[in-house]
Parts: C-alpha cells; sequence; structure tokens
C-alpha cells in the first residue's frame, strides 16, 4: 500500500524544490504517436531512459550509493527499473527517494502506481509532485482528471503543466480545449510542436490545411485526393448527344472531381500563407517519422506537380503501413506508365482495407477483360466501405448487358448517396420506359451536384416541349462545365435572338471539344464578315479568318457541314486540293452536298465520269440539284431517256428554282424524243 501521510512534512521541508533529478518520467518523454488521436489520450507515461556509457556498471554504482542511502542514486536506480519493467525492484527505490522529498521520485512513483492499477494512489503522488513545480506530474494528473470527466481540474493541472513548457502538457491540453472546440486548441498545438511534438505538429497542420481548403472554397480530404481508377467507369451505358435525338447522355467516365476527389486546387499556396504553414508543420512530423503526416505532405507536393519528392513521402508512409499512402503512390506509378508496380502497391493497401486501391486494382483488372478478379475486388471496396465498388459493379454488370443485377447495384449505391449512380439508375429507368421512375433518381443525383443529371433533366424537359425547365436545367449543367449543356444554351440563345451570350456559351462548348459547338459558333461568326470582293491579280492570299478556324476544328472531329464550309472557303480561295479533301471526307461519310460539290469540282476538272458517280449518290440521298446536273449531263451523251428520268427524280426533290428548270429540261428531251 501506498502510504500518504507524510505529504506535508514533504512540501515543509521544500526540498522537492530544491532536488531535481532528471530520471522523472514525463520531463521529457515523447508520448506522441502517428496513430489516431484517440490512441495517443489512452497512453500510460512512461519512464524517460537516462543515457549511460556503461549501463551495467552505471547501475551498480548506482545501487551501491543507493544502498547506503543517496537519494539521486534512488530516483535514478528507481526510475531505470520502472523503464525496463521491474516494478517490484523499482518501487522501494522510488518510495525511498519520495520520502527524501525527491519530487521526479514522486512523479516516477504515481506511474509505477498507475501501471498496477492503483490509479487514485498514483493521482496523489502526482499532486504532490505537481504542487512542488513537476509539469510532467502536472501533465499526468490532468490526465487522470480528464479520464474521470473532472475537464474543469483537468485543465487546470494541464495548463499548470503546459505553461512551463511541458510539450506533453502542452498537447494535452490542446486535445481538451479543442474537443470543447475552443478557439485557444490551435496556441497551444504550436507549443508542442515548436518543441518537437510530431502529433501536434500533425495535428496543427491538419488544421491549418483544413482552413486553407475552407477559405478557398474546396472540399477538405483526409489525405489524397481520391482519384478515379482510368477504367473503372469504361461500362457507362447511353445514347446521343442532341437534346432531340438522344433519350440520354451518361458520361459515366467523368466522375466529378467533387463526388471522386481529383486534386483540387491548393488554396492559400502563397508564402506566410496557411497552406504554406501547413506544409512547414507536416513536413515537420513527417521527418519524425509520423505516416500520416507524410502522406498528407506528399497530396500537397502532388497538387504542386513536385511528383518525385510526392513519391519520396508516400513511400516512407506506405512502408509504416499507411494504406492511403499505398494507394496514392500506386496512382502516381500508374500515371507515370509503371502499371505493374501500381498493382503491387494497390494490392498492398487493398489488403490493408483500401477501398479506393481495391476499386484501382478492379478498374486495372476489368481493362485487361479479367471480369471476375474485376468483380471480386469490387466486391472488396465494398466490404471496405467504399460505396464506388457498388457503383462499380453496376457499370461491369451493365457491360455485360446483365441489367437486373447493374440497376442492383447502381440503387445500393445511388440509396448511400452516390450521386453518379443514382445518374446511371435513372438511364437504365429510363431506357427501360420508366420516365417516372428515372426523374426522381435524375433530381437526386443532380441536387447532389452530378452535372450529368443536371443536363439529362434538361433532355427530359425538353423531350415534354418545357422549354423553359429544360432550358434551367441546361444551364446549371452549362456553369458546371458540361460540353453538351452549353451547346444547348447556347442554341436557345440563338433561337431568341440573343447571339452575345449564345456566343459565349458555344465558345465554352466548342472548347470543351464539342464539333456541333464549333461549327455553330463558326456560322454566328461567318454572318459577321463582311462579303469578300473579287480577289486581285497577284494579290497575297488571305489569312484564315477565326471562323474559318472553327469550321476547320469541326471538320477535323468528323463534322459533315463543317466540312463542306471548309471545302466551299477552300474553293473561294483557289485552293482546289484542300477544297476537293473536305468535300471529299464530308461525302464518304453521307454528307449529299459534299458529294454535290465534290462532283462539281471534278466536273470542272474535266473528270465528268467521277463527277456522275457522286451526283448519283446525291441525288439518291435527296439532292435535288445533282438530280438535275445529271439530267444535264446524259442529254449531252444523248441519253435522252435517261435525262427525262433524273429530271424527273429532281422536280420531286427541289427545291423549286430546280424543280422548274427540270420540267423545262424534261420538255424540251420530250419534244426531241418525240420529234
Amino acid at each position: 500500500m501506498v502510504f500518504m501521510g507524510d505529504r506535508a512534512t514533504l512540501l515543509e521541508t521544500g526540498r522537492f524544490v530544491q532536488r531535481r533529478v532528471t530520471s522523472a518520467v514525463s520531463d521529457t518523454a515523447d508520448m506522441d504517436t502517428a496513430e489516431p488521436v484517440a490512441a495517443v489520450e489512452e497512453a500510460v507515461p512512461g519512464v524517460e531512459a537516462v543515457e549511460y556509457t556503461d549501463t551495467a556498471e552505471t547501475e551498480a554504482r548506482h545501487r551501491r550509493a543507493a544502498e547506503s542511502g543517496d537519494t539521486a542514486s534512488m530516483s535514478v536506480l528507481g526510475a531505470l527499473l520502472l523503464r525496463r519493467g521491474d516494478l517490484d525492484g523499482a518501487e522501494p527505490y522510488l518510495r525511498g527517494a519520495t520520502a527524501e522529498g525527491d519530487r521526479a521520485a514522486a512523479n516516477n512513483l504515481g506511474v509505477l502506481l498507475h501501471q498496477r492499477g492503483y490509479a487514485d494512489e498514483a493521482a496523489g503522488w502526482w499532486r504532490i509532485a505537481a504542487v512542488a513545480g513537476s509539469a510532467a506530474a502536472a501533465h499526468a494528473l490532468g490526465r487522470h482528471h480528464r479520464e474521470r470527466g473532472d475537464e474543469p481540474a483537468a485543465e487546470y493541472w494541464l495548463r499548470q503543466s503546459a505553461e512551463q513548457g511541458h510539450a506533453l502538457g502542452a498537447y494535452a491540453l490542446a486535445d481538451l480545449l479543442e474537443h470543447r472546440s475552443d478557439v485557444g486548441a490551435e496556441r497551444w498545438l504550436r507549443v508542442a510542436a515548436e518543441q518537437g511534438h510530431r502529433e501536434a505538429a500533425y495535428r496543427l497542420a491538419r488544421a491549418l490545411d483544413k482552413r486553407a481548403a475552407e477559405s478557398a472554397g474546396h472540399p477538405v480530404t483526409d489525405g489524397p485526393a481520391r482519384r478515379r481508377p482510368r477504367d473503372a467507369s469504361a461500362y457507362a451505358t447511353g445514347t446521343g448527344r442532341s437534346a432531340r435525338e438522344a433519350l440520354v447522355y451518361e458520361t459515366g467516365a467523368r466522375l466529378r472531381a467533387a463526388r471522386e476527389g481529383d486534386p483540387a486546387p491548393e488554396g492559400a499556396a502563397e508564402p506566410g500563407g496557411a497552406l504554406a504553414e501547413a506544409e512547414q508543420w507536416y513536413r515537420q512530423a513527417a521527418a519524425r517519422g509520423h505516416r500520416r503526416a507524410a502522406l498528407h505532405l506528399g497530396a500537397i507536393l502532388e497538387r504542386r506537380g513536385e511528383l518525385k519528392e510526392a513519391g519520396r513521402w508516400y513511400l516512407n508512409s506506405a512502408k509504416d503501413g499507411e494504406p492511403k499512402a499505398a494507394c496514392a503512390l500506386g496512382f502516381l506509378l500508374r500515371d507515370a506508365g509503371d502499371e505493374e508496380s501500381a498493382a503491387v502497391w494497390w494490392l498492398r493497401a487493398a489488403q490493408d482495407g483500401d477501398g479506393n486501391a481495391a476499386n484501382a486494382l478492379g478498374a486495372l483488372h476489368a481493362a485487361r477483360g479479367e471480369q471476375q478478379t474485376a468483380e471480386r475486388w469490387y466486391r472488396a471496396a465494398m466490404d471496405a466501405g467504399d460505396v464506388n465498388g457498388a457503383y462499380n459493379l453496376g457499370l461491369l454488370c451493365a457491360a455485360q448487358e446483365r441489367i437486373p443485377q447493374a440497376e442492383q447495384w447502381y440503387r445500393r449505391a445511388a440509396y448511400a448517396g452516390h450521386r453518379e449512380a443514382a445518374n446511371a439508375l435513372a438511364v437504365l429507368l429510363l431506357q427501360a420506359g420508366d420516365s417516372n421512375g428515372a426523374e426522381p433518381w435524375f433530381s437526386k443525383a443532380a441536387e447532389a451536384g452530378s452535372v450529368d443529371a443536371a443536363f439529362n433533366l434538361g433532355i427530359i424537359h425538353a423531350g415534354r416541349d418545357d422549354d423553359r425547365a429544360a432550358l434551367t436545367w441546361y444551364e446549371r449543367a452549362a456553369a458546371a462545365g458540361h460540353t453538351e449543356a452549353a451547346l444547348q444554351v447556347g442554341m436557345a440563345c440563338l433561337r431568341d435572338g440573343d447571339e452575345q451570350t449564345a456566343e459565349r456559351h458555344l465558345r465554352c462548348a466548342a472548347g470543351g471539344g464539342s464539333a456541333e459547338a464549333a461549327y455553330r459558333l463558326a456560322t454566328v461568326l461567318d454572318a459577321r464578315r463582311p462579303e469578300p470582293g473579287p480577289p486581285a491579280l497577284g494579290a497575297p492570299r488571305a489569312e484564315k479568318t477565326e471562323c474559318e478556324e472553327w469550321y476547320e476544328r469541326a471538320a477535323e472531329q468528323g463534322h459533315r457541314r463543317a466540312q463542306v464550309r471548309v471545302g466551299m472557303l477552300a474553293a473561294a480561295r483557289g485552293d482546289v486540293a484542300d477544297a476537293a479533301h473536305w468535300y471529299r471526307e464530308a461525302a464518304e461519310a453521307g454528307s449529299r452536298n459534299g458529294a454535290f460539290n465534290l462532283g462539281l469540282l471534278l466536273a470542272r476538272e474535266g473528270n465528268e465520269r467521277e463527277a456522275a458517280l457522286w451526283w448519283t449518290r446525291a441525288a439518291h440521298a435527296g439532292h435535288g440539284r445533282a438530280a438535275l446536273r445529271l439530267g444535264l449531263l446524259a442529254a449531252r451523251r444523248g441519253e435522252l431517256t435517261e435525262g427525262r428520268r433524273w429530271c424527273a427524280r429532281a422536280v420531286e426533290l427541289g427545291p423549286e428554282e430546280v424543280a422548274e428548270r427540270a420540267a423545262r429540261l424534261s420538255e424540251a428531251l420530250h419534244q426531241e424524243l418525240t420529234a
């Protein structure tokens, strides 16, 4: 039993203040850890080892001195035995030194009793040492009171410890204040961090990192931004691009950054900013072996483009057992082209329960055609609590035409809040003819931020001729960068005569890769061009205008009308070869205008035989002028019956001017035949 009766005598002698032996357990001991904060809070103070040149000899010397009644040696020997785990051997020496007024021995005696389960008696000795000025004992006493729910007493003693410069006391006080959402917590985290407390440095960095993200309006992530495996969404379904021609446009391969966590902009990255300071503290903690700090430091460096150093910190963290770092390292290796090494780290992370890594492995195997293995990893991701696993299972089943199973997995992910799964589920329901069941899921996904769902709602309302509601959803999707939605808004503005707004949206859509938007933007710019005058002899060829560049961009993407227009502009410049190239591209893609114009070009070059082939193709596709040209060609050859047949076709196809000319030619051929 611990005798507490001579506490007053010890205090009266003042020897607790006079004697300062450095064997105290937590005077300088570093109890931080890379594990979660809860583990830190539950840690029991330990004994700091004393540096010896020859441990056995020094121990023997202190033992002899202790046996002779030397208080300092009793305290040192007791601390040494306590750290070794020899509680029975340590207790007599610690009691002896404590009885002589050694403050460090009293603190360590409290540690010994705490380890034996006598928490209240340990607190008594800690109180004696703390009153005498031991910062370590004040820290231990504060922790004792917090464990018993007495937060005022805990704060009092922890503050006593912290104000004496004790790193563990400052950290524990910061943790208590943070638990109460007290703004003073950061100050004490900083105090502890400045003294080398790595967990304090990490938590201070996290607070600064979150502040930087929030001030920049970016989502706060725990570790590197979640990244989408390249091929995990390659199984998305959906048809068409036009609001009037398609049921839906579901861009499964584009999971938005806000959902999947593509790397966000850094926030306050300027020197002196919150993120810059966070990086410094992450670096300090990581250098001392804090694996979570190394993970976050790697994420900051990766966002900044310093991939080599980011990979080094990810590697350090991953080797220390951090699965998120192993996953992030896998993505870095994949992006560098080393897919096999990436798979090794993803496997390691997935086996440690990282759902994102399991999804990456699933995507990797799916891209290789190993569907069963992919499904196994997607299920592992789902079991790890990653809802993307269910979504990817839905994509996998949809690719295999297992529609009921796909719907099941989409629905599971959608109910868990996965907005792209809600959109995909709505796509399936809409394709099955259940528009009433689809619309609520589209709405739910759109309200959660799915850009594709917002666009799809626009399509649904456009199909009901509710153009106003459709435009509202298109505008919402366009504002978030949806290319096809921007095109639809631009077209609506053109119909309303708002050319300036139309041009702005068409530029956005064209810049996003829409060939139709590039073509329509070119037509807007084309209409503003002054009519070109007759070419002057010897004048240099004019530079291409902006509208020509947009026509060409659309033409290069296979837009047939743009190809025809580019051919016309080339012909107007006298560039017959370029004109023939674009007319042929359009004609071979099925453009009747391209076929007709190519025929004209060939006829002018004297190649009427090939011209007739292209005119025939155009006429069969419904081009009246091509039919009239064939009639004229047949008439010149003396093939009067054939000529009348083509004239009849031209009259049928029109337009009116062509029909009148074809009728006159047909009548002349008839008279020739009956003469």
